[in-house]
């Protein structure tokens, strides 16, 4: 018969794995930036904008080139966010093969 209480034990050790790895996630820092340094952005783990900077040379573009500017610095630091949020659960769960967890069945 199976030991509920190993089992049990291990969920809770992956439960709080998880959670160091989501308090860890939340203090993550991602910059995107597009047009050669022109527009950078910078995002928290939650995908908050906390930071942007705008070169007041790109002032001179038509709005529309502004605008393009400003959503590709956004789309890439949405990517390094979910590079960055990717190896961090991994590093907590190892894939959820966890590094030492062994189910007990």
């Amino acid at each position: 018969m199976t030991d509920f209480s190993k089992i049990f034990d291990k969920a809770k050790e992956l439960e709080n794995l998880m959670k160091d790895s989501q308090e860890k996630i939340k203090n993550i820092r991602v910059e995107g930036i597009s047009g050669g340094n022109a527009v950078k952005m910078t995002l928290n783990g939650d995908g908050e904008i906390i930071n942007l900077f705008i070169s007041p040379e790109i002032f001179k573009e038509d709005k529309s080139v502004v605008e393009d500017l400003i959503k590709a610095a956004h789309n890439n630091a949405k990517h390094q966010l979910k590079i960055k949020t990717t190896e961090e659960i991994s590093k907590a769960t190892g894939g959820l093969g966890v590094p030492g967890f062994k189910w007990p069945i």
